[in-house]
């Protein structure tokens, strides 16, 4: 399967017409509220100022932009309207909903529908496994049975509502119980089974480890700023793995990033949320990546 294959052709999100139709009719909802109103209605009012409505995809779309450009906000509207798999929760409001009713996507041709083990990888969710890892060099260890046990009693307290949170203290135990109730057995007990692959590693290591155990072949995976925790090398040999799984392996990927690295990937179609009109730029164009020219070309005579 070559690099012409695609699940997602294109995605259009909330036009500023959409956005005006949805706060004047629904002013009076909007004011009732205690957190938002018509000036404070995230995700709205992100990308109409940017006059980004539709984004033509590639087997590798790269969305770039600075802090507070929308960078991670796009890709979780995506994930959303897609129903696409996710490790950790993101910044979510009682107005996401409202705003996915606007957005549509198209896929591409004799592609019914986006496989099931699509995924959007955050940094978070990283994080939250780097932790799992720091808790098993800890000596955090269970056996196989034992963890087999504590599913199945998991899922039984949580059908039966057995249990509920009485304090922040209690936050693990919650977020445990609905991975659970949320999880196959075999993938609940294999995210906590002590991996040898692992054991040793420093965080950046583990974590391109964590990548490449994720991305399998023929899915959709949506990954915002995967560099984090990544050296330079690192961020190279996760290219190089991102190049070839889109090319040989059927994958497809939307990337949030800064990394030249990243950004400098083969047939990548980058999309600068940094400029308004939103558009498709080179990346030896980009401001990120004139800075590191510029630095280099400065202190030139340093690397002779």
């Amino acid at each position: 399967r070559g690099n012409d294959l695609q699940y997602l052709k294109s995605f259009k999100l909330a036009t500023d017409k959409d956005e005006l139709d949805f706060i004047f009719s629904n002013n009076s909802y909007q004011l009732d509220m205690s957190c938002y109103d018509v000036n404070n209605a995230y995700p709205f009012h992100i990308f109409p100022r940017k006059e980004l409505e539709k984004l033509e995809l590639a087997p590798i779309t790269v969305i770039y932009g600075g802090n507070g450009s929308g960078k991670s906000t796009l890709l979780n509207i995506i994930a959303e309207k897609l129903n696409i798999t996710r490790t950790a929760a993101f910044n979510n409001t009682p107005l996401m909903s409202k705003y996915l009713e606007y957005c549509q996507y198209e896929l591409c041709d004799n592609v019914d529908a986006i496989p099931n083990n699509s995924e959007i990888i955050s940094s978070d969710g990283v994080f939250d496994f780097l932790l799992d890892i720091r808790a098993i060099n800890a000596g955090i260890d269970r056996t196989r049975n034992e963890l087999f046990d504590e599913y199945y009693n998991t899922v039984k307290d949580c059908r039966g509502n057995g249990w509920q949170i009485k304090s922040l203290d209690e936050y693990d135990e919650l977020k445990r119980r609905n991975e659970a109730r949320k999880s196959t057995k075999s993938s609940y007990v294999s995210k906590r089974m002590f991996s040898r692959e692992l054991e040793g590693k420093s965080n950046g290591e583990s974590a391109f480890i964590y990548f490449t155990q994720r991305i399998k072949e023929n899915a959709l995976y949506l990954l915002d700023e995967p560099e984090n925790s990544l050296s330079a090398k690192l961020q190279g040999e996760l290219a190089k793995f991102i190049e070839d799984s889109a090319r040989f392996y059927g994958c497809q990927f939307i990337i949030s990033t800064h990394s030249p690295f990243l950004l400098s990937m083969k047939n990548v179609k980058i999309y600068d949320l940094d400029s308004a009109p939103v558009c498709v730029r080179r990346w030896n164009d980009l401001e990120n990546v004139r800075a590191y020219y510029d630095l280099f070309k400065k202190t030139q005579n340093e690397f002779e």
